[in-house]
């Protein structure tokens, strides 16, 4: 286990949580998502965690691989066209993961999530924690409507709230 970024998570736990992320910004976070979709096909959501718990810790799990459950926890791959998209935060690690159902990752590929996430952490590591978690969304927005526009009016499929793990 790594006992230095243990002692990060246990420190950075739920109160950082709270502070980087209180109720008036993760509003924010669901009406810029909402927005976003108004003007593509795709499907966004946002997911923030303070920390891992010891088990995850001792597993040395990466955020990517967190990432990917809570990808499948919130059924972001049941969707019709395939195009739902996670934006995960780690705050603890100060890392951000975009993961991307086939039909949209296809288009995007690698580089282009992975240039957002950089962009982001960018953000988090200066202390501009909305800034990064705006312009990540905008971006996330651009590609989706630049790959699946709106055709008119559509269900939305995945909540646009934005998760507190």
């Amino acid at each position: 286990m790594n006992w230095g970024r243990w002692f990060r998570h246990r420190r950075l736990g739920r109160l950082h949580l709270q502070h980087a992320f209180p109720r008036a910004r993760l509003d924010a976070i669901e009406q810029a998502i909402r927005a976003g979709e108004a003007v593509h096909g795709g499907e966004v959501r946002f997911a923030v965690e303070g920390a891992l718990d010891n088990h995850a810790l001792r597993r040395d799990l990466s955020p990517r691989q967190r990432a990917l459950d809570v990808f499948s926890l919130l059924r972001i791959w049941d969707t019709n066209d395939r195009n739902g998209v996670l934006i995960y935060v780690l705050l603890a690690d100060q890392a951000v993961e975009i993961l991307a159902d086939r039909g949209i990752h296809a288009r995007v590929g690698d580089d282009g999530w992975a240039a957002i996430c950089r962009d982001m952490e960018a953000g988090f590591r200066a202390g501009d924690v909305e800034a990064a978690v705006t312009g990540g969304i905008r971006a996330v927005n651009a590609l989706l409507q630049r790959h699946f526009p709106a055709s008119g009016p559509r269900p939305n499929e995945l909540p646009d709230v934005a998760v507190v793990l």
